[in-house]
């Protein structure tokens, strides 16, 4: 006579076999199917996104380009460096550069003129070479704020530093008086592009 089944060993047995499938489908089916799905679906993701930010990219390109072209015009209407090769000839520049706004200020140097200009040679360190004038003007007021602005708004960019400001008196030619004017010196100085020759020679 065979043993009675109880509805325990039932829920047993269906435990077991269910033990036995789970253990199956871990060794089984898992490694080999799962988890290469899962790895699969992971990298198609991946693709998906970065074909998305290269179409959004492609998608800004003639924006971006339009940007640096405005931004490459800006720059060639008002550069910040001076042009020339080497210090020596940013130097003659800058002589040249002053006499033109002394001459533009003052037609004929009736009011403003120039007394002494010397080269400088620069030698601290810095990350652009620098072309350095020290200046020495004889002006009335208004001709020399016309000077010192025609000089820094310019282009290429120009400063001006150490300035030092004499009040006095004086006459520039006959006929034109005598007025209130000073005796001013300064420093004024540009930058080249880095890479350019160095060496400093006299501009007169």
């Amino acid at each position: 006579m065979q043993p009675e089944v109880t509805r325990r060993d039932r829920w047993l047995a269906l435990a077991i076999l269910a033990g036995v499938l789970a253990l199956a489908y871990l060794l089984l089916v898992h490694p080999w199917w799962t988890a290469p799905l899962l790895e699969t679906n992971a990298r198609i993701d991946t693709l998906r996104d970065r074909d998305l930010r290269a179409r959004m990219e492609l998608g800004q390109a003639p924006e971006v380009r339009e940007r640096l072209a405005a931004a490459r015009a800006a720059a060639g209407s008002a550069p910040g460096f001076m042009a020339e090769a080497n210090v020596q000839l940013a130097t003659s520049a800058l002589v040249q550069r002053l006499e033109q706004a002394v001459l533009a200020a003052s037609p004929g140097n009736r009011s403003c003129a120039i007394t002494n200009r010397q080269p400088m040679n620069d030698t601290r360190p810095e990350r652009f070479p620098r072309a350095a004038v020290q200046v020495r003007l004889t002006c009335g007021n208004p001709e020399l704020a016309a000077v010192l602005h025609s000089l820094e708004s310019g282009s290429p960019r120009l400063f001006v530093d150490n300035l030092n400001l004499l009040a006095q008196r004086y006459q520039f030619s006959a006929g034109q008086g005598s007025g209130g004017g000073v005796d001013v010196s300064f420093d004024l100085y540009g930058y080249l592009q880095p890479g350019t020759g160095a060496g400093a020679a006299d501009a007169r």
